[in-house]
């Protein structure tokens, strides 16, 4: 397995905390550490802007839809476009990750933001804007976010040592759920309920993205690392995305792990994202603010995981706890299923965005520090795909499930299964011995 080190003196880095070594930095300081590092904190800058952006469409999305006199059926529509649009772009933006430079490729993704947020701006103030323009708007931002992370994964280990990648990731997974769910919709509910007219307050989300652009053109060319393959770009891109997969069929490790993913994605989301909502008004209250802040807790629990995890050195046994973290989070959902105390829901909601953060912090890790950096972006983007694949078949399944299975038992194998296909995991990819043979710096 080709891992990738990052020599020192190619990349100079400066440190948070002077005269104290690297393993020396435990607590807080060690996921703060990454900000030492001028090209890290410009581009994390923009991704916390881009994050916070994201939150706030996610509130002004529903209201513009309601403004342009839509419903349910149009609202679907509009989030469907972003999802197809993030599908289709995750395996081509891995590919062109590892062919062009990903510093071009995340500007002109902002650059694509701004201009679809801003056309929503422009539209709304005279008062013409429409669901199919809405939905060509969130199609091009899901688009946007299949090019962009694939390349900010490939990104990382080229700008930071190995040691550093683990809270870098731990920084991206804190912020999100704290930005994404949390502050985003709350600032543009504020502001939608303040300026009366949706579209208007999308102003503020394209504000963001310019802001996000103007700091990404501050960010310094990518170091060239001697342990890096260079891309052959006479190669078709049906090359690329071959050796991408014969990679990971060939790295029980990472296969298994995919498998897990997609098998996780298609009994637990459904469950989560369809049933829960109703579960909670039907036993705790119609007004809408009980599930709210459940999400919120949710969120809560994955900025606690984030920072927990990346606040420690990386596990030793890296592969089994983050297989067993993972199915251990949705154990409790079994209590979903029975309970109808709003104190229980919250507890459980908690552990499960504590550990899903927990888990994807150290996958993301050992993407960045096990995965040939030539061929980053590919696999980066094949995760993206593969885990989010089931996810629509989940939700599609869940209400007619729903309508023939009892709620508890449906809760009790989204609950148990996760952790079993783990169990699986580790064991048919022999992750222990795996651990044991290729052990990664703390």
């Amino acid at each position: 397995m080709t891992e990738h080190r990052s020599p020192e003196e190619e990349t100079p880095l400066p440190t948070h905390s002077i005269g104290m070594p690297e393993r020396a930095v435990t607590g807080p300081w060690r996921m703060l550490r990454p900000l030492g590092n001028r090209d890290f904190r410009v581009l994390f800058s923009a991704v916390v802007l881009s994050v916070f952006a994201a939150g706030m469409w996610a509130v002004v999305m529903v209201y513009s839809v309601i403004g342009a006199g839509g419903g349910p059926l149009d609202l679907s529509l509009v989030a469907a476009a972003n999802a197809v649009g993030l599908l289709l772009c995750a395996v081509p933006g891995g590919i062109v990750a590892d062919r062009v430079s990903r510093r071009l490729i995340v500007r002109l993704v902002e650059l694509l933001n701004l201009v679809a947020i801003t056309s929503v701006v422009v539209t709304g103030w005279f008062g013409v804007v429409t669901i199919p323009h809405l939905a060509i708007v969130a199609f091009a931002l899901g688009a946007g976010a299949g090019f962009f992370f694939p390349a900010y994964s490939a990104m990382l280990p080229r700008i930071l040592p190995p040691e550093q990648l683990l809270a870098a990731n731990g920084l991206e997974g804190a912020i999100r759920p704290a930005l994404q769910q949390a502050a985003g919709p709350a600032v543009a509910g504020v502001i939608v309920a303040a300026v009366m007219v949706p579209t208007h307050a999308a102003l503020a989300i394209a504000i963001a993205h310019g802001c996000a652009l103007v700091l990404l053109l501050f960010q310094g060319p990518e170091p060239v690392l001697a342990s890096e393959e260079p891309s052959d770009t006479t190669k078709s891109v049906f090359h690329d995305l071959k050796e991408a997969v014969q990679f990971t069929v060939k790295t029980p490790w990472l296969l298994w792990t995919l498998l897990y993913a997609s098998g996780w994605v298609l009994v637990f989301i459904g469950p989560d994202e369809v049933l829960l909502p109703f579960i909670t008004r039907e036993r705790i209250g119609v007004d809408p603010r009980w599930f709210g802040f459940l999400l919120a807790v949710y969120g809560l629990g994955g900025v606690l995981g984030s920072i927990v995890v990346s606040s420690r050195p990386l596990p030793r046994r890296y592969l089994t706890v983050m297989n067993l973290v993972w199915g251990l989070c949705t154990l409790p959902y079994v209590l979903i299923g029975v309970t109808d105390q709003y104190w229980v829901m919250l507890a459980v909601v908690f552990v499960c965005g504590f550990g899903f953060s927990f888990g994807n912090v150290i996958w993301g890790t050992l993407l960045q520090r096990r995965v040939p950096t030539h061929m980053l972006g590919r696999i980066s983007s094949l995760d993206f795909f593969v885990s989010l694949a089931l996810m629509p078949l989940s939700m599609a399944l869940a209400g007619p499930v729903a309508e023939v299975v009892p709620i508890p038992v449906i809760f009790l194998f989204a609950g148990v299964l996760p952790l079993l296909f783990g169990i699986v995991a580790i064991i048919v990819a022999k992750m222990p011995q795996d651990e044991i043979a290729h052990p990664l710096d703390r």
